[in-house]
């Protein structure tokens, strides 16, 4: 046999939440809830209202500048490097794999690139897995020489 107890918040510590929730939860603000409670029948004025509501335009505001508009911006950059890539590009995939660019095929959405110059060896991948241009042209004489 279960025994179902009825829902109080006495003894919690949030124990003022269960006076305030269910107004909030019926369509008023905390300045409808302050009006209830102080018995004032008249509309909230102007500063009531941007006491209100101010901490919730600053949220937006923040996560705007903070979250939103550095995104869009590596977006964008990242946008403008696929559309100037070209052939003879020393780039960089996101996976880490260094290469130069041999061929971009923006209708398929696929850049060739050459993994090994001595071997010939190509390698397909997709336009948004280039990480980064190293930068300009490469050029074909010159062989990748690591320093010890």
């Amino acid at each position: 046999m279960t025994t179902i107890l009825p829902f109080t918040t006495a003894g919690l510590p949030f124990a003022a939440i269960g006076s305030v929730l269910p107004g909030l939860l019926r369509g008023g603000g905390f300045v409808a809830q302050a009006q209830a409670a102080g018995g004032q029948g008249r509309p909230p004025t102007l500063p009531e209202l941007v006491l209100q509501y101010a901490p919730l335009a600053f949220v937006v505001l923040f996560a705007w500048i903070l979250l939103y508009r550095p995104e869009r911006q590596r977006q964008l950059e990242a946008q403008r490097l696929r559309d100037a890539l070209k052939r003879n590009d020393r780039v960089v995939t996101t996976a880490g794999i260094y290469g130069i660019v041999a061929a971009v095929d923006r209708d398929n959405d696929r850049v060739t690139i050459k993994v090994d110059e001595t071997n010939n060896v190509k390698m397909d991948v997709t336009l948004a897995s280039i990480g980064r241009v190293l930068g300009g042209p490469a050029d074909s004489t010159k062989q990748h020489q690591t320093q010890d």
